[in-house]
């Protein structure tokens, strides 16, 4: 019984320690192993030199008709190097219950949404994702458990994170878009 007690808190400790270490052996960003919305294993390295704004997107939340500003922000700018990452997350009120199927539909028809989306993951608590580890956890400039959904990432083209914006900045706000403006004028 004694025993039983600890396995618990051990293992626990050992999951979180293991994402630290997958985020941690990481070189970049980059280097993390995420998986697409078609679920086929990928990283972040077909978007090196480009700057990303990475979101944690959600189907069911108030915030959810900021995929139309999202999808604008792509448009306008992926000609300029901006790529927006959508990586769904069901982590708050459950307002992402969907399969990654029924999500990547949602997004395209109701918002004809054309950027790049990823697997269903976890932005908080023993289960966080390596990638956000790495983009929320005590080593990034910007550490702290993120608060809801459509938090956003300004990442700039050589894998610095340079900017969080939390939920209720609007993606077509003067803040997002002037960051954005700098950093893809950074060379």
């Amino acid at each position: 019984m004694r025993n039983s007690l600890w396995m618990k808190p051990l293992s626990l400790f050992a999951a979180v320690l293991a994402l630290s270490l997958v985020a941690a052996q990481a070189d970049s960003l980059y280097d993390i192993p995420v998986k697409t919305i078609d679920g086929k294993d990928t990283t972040l390295a077909p978007y090196k030199g480009k700057v990303l704004l990475i979101v944690n997107v959600a189907s069911h939340c108030g915030y959810t008709p900021q995929y139309k500003a999202l999808e604008a922000l792509y448009q306008t700018n992926q000609d300029k190097g901006l790529v927006v990452l959508g990586f769904p997350c069901n982590q708050f009120l459950s307002q992402e219950p969907g399969t990654d199927a029924e999500i990547k539909q949602f997004c395209t028809s109701k918002y004809d949404v054309t950027f790049p989306m990823f697997d269903k993951l976890e932005v908080n608590g023993t289960g966080r994702h390596p990638l956000y580890v790495a983009l929320a956890g005590t080593g990034s400039p910007f550490p702290g458990n993120i608060r809801w959904n459509f938090t956003k990432f300004l990442i700039s083209r050589d894998g610095r994170i340079i900017n969080r914006f939390d939920s209720k900045v609007k993606p077509d706000s003067a803040v997002v878009t002037t960051a954005i403006a700098a950093a893809l004028a950074e060379k």
